[in-house]
């Protein structure tokens, strides 16, 4: 590589030190910031070094996931493989997770970067990066003081997969991203998504904003879905699958991670260790982690947006009756998730978080018993904690993303 970033990555690492005894466990942007300021080339060069390429995973949900598996996949098959925190997935938030790789001459010592993007910061950076191949999971609303235009996102994902050298792999139930690959005639485009019968199952649909009208002919295709276990085609091939979270939306992430990994190791790739290395993985935090927290167990259950709100709520198991709800400042109108039927989370026993009054307000009208508010997070948390052995199932949190963070900080829990 070069020295030239020398004096940027010193003052990088620095930067981290720095934020790291001002606030333990914080500050992890700070360090690219610094390196962004001094270097800007840096980002684009480091991530243009590996020697198979650059991957980048990109769309509205699924992201931390699908990145997940299919970093796993690759490494089961011998491939080194440098990643980011799915916290880390914006370009500052980049730059810091490269400074703890990096050598000073710039260089990583892996073999293939598998990157999750965020939408809009991905089409930022996308003009300076050269990915081999562009993972897409789906288009729709993102957090209303986001994304509130789905065309808007599948514009910012157009930008992303449209630096694609090699492949594009796509959700082929998602119209509007079939829409976008239409228009990608100079690359290989593979398709991931479920059979008529597993969509047949699905009254809400997959959580994109439009459903493709006809359901793909080749590609990896879920045939099966319920609660962890899935079964999925591989053209000829048929394997079953145990995935981390339950729900079919993460038995589509297995989909796609496993077309991404057919797509980057070819003739190398081998079904049946991509489908034992998923059944390995734990679930990334809070995406239907199940944990123990005080002596007590406990299920993470993270929402975005309506759609993800739908569909993890449709994978509750019935009857539970000790759930917590909470909802925070990162939803700026609670009426965002209005369009959300929320009656299977049964018994909300506390609803905690900045909009805990209109969170609990929707539950109420949608004949959702409540039976305490309050707001203060970490209160709600220990009182929520401390409450009897669940009778049926076991003590469930449901929260947007704010109400996550401080939970991850009040618990002592790793990301």
């Amino acid at each position: 590589m070069t020295l030239r970033y020398v004096p940027a990555i010193l003052l990088g690492r620095a930067a981290r030190v720095a934020a790291r005894l001002r606030k333990p466990g914080g500050g992890s942007a700070v360090p690219g910031l610094v390196v962004n300021a001094v270097a800007p080339g840096f980002l684009s060069r480091v991530l243009g070094g590996f020697r198979d390429g650059l991957v980048i995973v990109s769309g509205s949900s699924g992201k931390s996931t699908t990145t997940k598996m299919l970093v796993a996949v690759l490494e089961a098959h011998g491939r080194r493989v440098f990643t980011n925190p799915s916290t880390a997935n914006i370009s500052q938030g980049l730059s810091s997770a490269l400074l703890e790789r990096v050598s000073l001459t710039g260089a990583i010592d892996a073999d293939i970067a598998v990157l999750e993007m965020d939408e809009g910061h991905g089409a930022l950076l996308a003009p300076r990066l050269t990915p081999r191949l562009v993972l897409l999971t789906n288009v729709m609303t993102d957090q209303i003081d986001r994304f509130f235009d789905s065309e808007k996102v599948l514009a910012f994902l157009a930008t992303i997969a449209g630096r694609a050298t090699e492949c594009v792999v796509s959700n082929g139930d998602d119209a509007m991203l079939e829409e976008l690959v239409a228009g990608l005639g100079r690359l290989r485009i593979e398709r991931f998504g479920v059979s008529a019968a597993v969509l047949a199952e699905q009254p809400r649909g997959l959580g994109s904003t439009r459903t493709a009208a006809s359901r793909i002919t080749e590609g990896v295709v879920v045939t099966a879905a319920s609660g962890r276990r899935a079964t999925v085609a591989l053209g000829d091939a048929t394997l079953e699958l145990t995935v981390p979270s339950k729900g079919v939306h993460y038995a589509v992430d297995a989909a796609a991670a496993l077309a991404a990994a057919r797509a980057l190791l070819r003739a190398d790739f081998d079904p049946e260790r991509a489908a034992e290395t998923i059944a390995r993985l734990d679930p990334v935090f809070a995406r239907g982690e199940i944990t123990t927290v005080r002596g007590v167990e406990v299920e993470f259950v993270l929402v975005q947006n309506p759609a993800s709100f739908q569909l993890n709520v449709d994978a509750l198991d019935e009857g539970l009756d000790q759930v917590l709800v909470a909802m925070g400042s990162d939803v700026r109108d609670p009426g965002y998730f209005w369009p959300v039927d929320a009656r299977r989370i049964g018994h909300a026993r506390i609803v905690t978080g900045s909009k805990a009054a209109e969170m609990a307000l929707q539950l109420v009208y949608q004949g959702v018993p409540v039976d305490e508010v309050e707001p203060d997070i970490p209160t709600a948390l220990d009182a929520f904690l401390a409450l009897p052995a669940p009778v049926h199932g076991i003590k469930t949190i449901i929260f947007t993303a704010d109400p996550m963070r401080r939970t991850r900080a009040h618990l002592g829990l790793s990301s």
